[in-house]
């Protein structure tokens, strides 16, 4: 199991665009975590990191999705849990993520169609660099 404590990437290539990207309104990541991880294990890290979230990464490094304290919460107390339920297995592959160069609007609608309140951002290889909120 890895935790790994990342932060966004800075750039100043944004201060002449006419449309804000998701590097502009991203956050940076909190904790992040690896898909072999259980739920029970993740959820003790939210509350160990006072976190709501974790992003969760393959054996690669590479963001595979986000999973937040009500959906793992969720699942714990579902009639077919078990204590050895994996990240990976409650994800079910990978989930949305999001690039720093979209536009905001178009980050925002995505999350709004697919009923989401956060949304990871990964550089072009793939690896978690901050995380979208669509409640700030």
């Amino acid at each position: 199991m890895t935790l790994a404590t990342m932060q966004p990437r800075t750039s100043d290539t944004g201060s002449n665009r006419s449309h804000p990207t998701v590097r502009d309104a991203m956050e940076a990541t909190g904790p992040q975590v690896c898909d072999d991880m259980t739920v029970e294990v993740a959820l003790a890290v939210m509350a160990g990191a006072r976190a709501g979230h974790l992003l969760v990464s393959d054996e690669h490094g590479l963001c595979t999705g986000l999973v937040t304290r009500a959906g793992l919460t969720a699942i714990r107390d579902s009639a077919a849990y078990t204590d050895r339920a994996r990240l990976r297995d409650v994800l079910g592959g990978h989930g949305p993520v999001t690039s720093p160069l979209t536009a905001v609007a178009e980050a925002e609608r995505a999350m709004r169609h697919r009923r989401l309140d956060l949304l990871p951002v990964v550089d072009e290889e793939g690896s978690a660099v901050g995380v979208l909120d669509l409640a700030r």
